[in-house]
């Protein structure tokens, strides 16, 4: 039922939507069980430089996202099927979460901080340094059950002027926790060159990282969680990705591991728990993050370059922020 997306140009505006998807993949047969053949692939908007941070806000059916060199967060109401400015602008903010009470936490590259906007929407600086040294520019972002908010800093922002301030890094790339008592910051994982993407299993005993800067191997870290939740066991790679880099994921609540692939097969890249490739969903732009939403959270939100792609699956996401 697969046809090669490099085969297919589809006018997003005027075609039909043909049945079943063309765009998804089946590579073992597990993965049919979350393919609806009554479900077609949907552009709900474009019009971005580069679209990233999906975060589902259920309680208000709309979807944040971040476009972070137009320095602003977005967001398409589902009722309306809107785009409406949310942020403007957004210190070129990037990875998006809604913590445990609700509230959003955001990665911004432009004043190298981790915000949480309250619910009166006034902002609160949550990191924005370690050992007296500035963050590089955190990335994405992943909320524990215990509360903790864990951010990546690849330092991305920081390389050009596109997406933040061009500047010198002055601590090495890493994955950070924020303690929900104390609000310290402090280091978790280092080694990987660019620390990405990252999610937690639904039972929060492990942590996904991707690291987007190292191609010897493309690979897909995870971390063992401790008991307590606050501390990593040493990482391992969870798979190589080829010619893929992965950017951002999330898990389904059967533990699969959904990431974005870039610039190889360009698509959403379906891993069961043990590290077998299952399926693929093929973009025609770049996917740079994902995020389950929707009434039964089983709605696929994909950021991909200048636009935002969704399809309904019968997964259901673990984490719908």
């Amino acid at each position: 039922n697969f046809m090669n997306i490099n085969s297919t140009v589809r006018n997003w505006e005027k075609d039909t939507t043909p049945y079943p998807e063309p765009f998804v993949e089946v590579i073992d047969e597990s993965f049919k069980r979350y393919v609806l053949g009554n479900a077609g692939m949907e552009r709900l908007y474009t019009g971005s430089r580069w679209t990233e941070g999906p975060a589902w806000f259920g309680d208000g059916r709309y979807l944040l996202f971040s476009d972070i060199p137009n320095n602003r967060i977005l967001r398409w109401t589902e009722e309306t099927e809107i785009v409406s400015e949310y942020r403007n602008p957004s210190n070129n903010a990037n990875g998006n979460a809604r913590d445990n009470l609700g509230r959003l936490i955001t990665c911004e590259h432009l004043t190298r901080r981790v915000t949480r906007t309250e619910f009166d929407g006034s902002i609160t600086i949550i990191a924005d340094s370690f050992k007296n040294s500035k963050l590089n520019a955190p990335n994405d972002v992943a909320i524990h059950k215990d509360g903790a908010i864990w951010f990546t800093d690849p330092g991305y922002g920081i390389l050009n002027n596109y997406e933040g301030d061009r500047s010198e890094p002055e601590l090495p790339t890493a994955v950070y926790r924020i303690d929900p008592s104390s609000g310290a910051v402090a280091v978790k994982a280092t080694g990987l060159v660019r620390p990405n993407g990252l999610c937690f299993s639904p039972d929060f005993t492990n942590l996904y990282v991707s690291d987007s800067g190292s191609n010897n191997p493309n690979a897909i870290y995870v971390y063992q969680v401790s008991n307590n939740g606050d501390s990593l066991a040493e990482g391992k790679i969870f798979t190589e990705t080829g010619e893929d880099s992965t950017d951002g994921m999330r898990c389904d609540t059967d533990g699969n591991l959904w990431a974005s692939a870039q610039r190889g097969t360009n698509s959403i890249t379906i891993y069961n728990d043990s590290s077998v490739l299952i399926g693929r969903i093929y973009l025609p732009e770049v996917p740079s993050n994902l995020t389950f939403g929707g009434h039964k959270g089983n709605r696929l939100f994909i950021t991909a370059s200048r636009s935002i792609y969704s399809i309904y699956t019968d997964a259901t996401g673990a984490s719908l922020s």
